[in-house]
């Protein structure tokens, strides 16, 4: 029984970092600008430890980051969630991740096999998580698809759209992303 209380009340502690962070938190300064007076950085990394599933030492969530409700997101140390990205859930970001501003990592999409039914009735498909590993660079504006898996120490060029997978140590960019040369 006492199991059982302690989850609910994780949960509504969960809930209740939520609605701060949503309500309050993502709306301050980025975290390197003087008017944040220090404190941005650590006021969501505070709720981020209560909202994510994992959540590494020294994280920096940025500024009008949408995490949906946190769960299934994993975030190593010093790792990074850039100004303005969206990260659904299902979503594992390594060790010393950097990620620029509007960075969108999706993890499900819509069925559009059955041309009898409209594309809105087809419902969504299944989540296909999407792993970062450790060392990764993520420019300014990119796009990474569903069941992606970016190796350790690769660069994901600025607008790039990554629709499959990446080596380590690999630089891609483009739409869709392809090898530029390997580090």
């Amino acid at each position: 029984m006492n199991s059982k209380i302690s989850a609910y009340l994780e949960s509504i502690g969960k809930y209740f970092c939520l609605i701060i962070y949503y309500s309050f938190a993502q709306h301050l300064p980025v975290s390197d600008e003087l008017q944040s007076l220090k404190l941005s950085k650590p006021i969501r990394g505070f709720l981020a430890r209560r909202i994510f599933d994992e959540c590494g030492e020294d994280i920096n969530l940025e500024k009008g980051a949408y995490i949906a409700d946190g769960r299934f997101i994993r975030v190593g140390n010093r790792s990074g969630i850039g100004i303005n990205a969206f990260v659904q859930r299902h979503v594992h970001i390594g060790n010393d991740v950097m990620m620029g501003k509007d960075v969108i990592i999706m993890t499900t999409s819509h069925e559009i096999s059955d041309k009898s039914i409209p594309m809105r009735y087809q419902g969504g498909k299944e989540v296909a998580p999407v792993v970062i590993g450790d060392d990764v660079w993520i420019g300014s504006r990119v796009i990474i698809l569903p069941g992606v898996k970016i190796g350790n120490g690769s660069v994901i060029g600025a607008g790039a759209v990554v629709t499959k997978d990446v080596e380590p140590y690999s630089v891609v960019g483009g739409v869709p992303a392809k090898l530029i040369r390997r580090r």
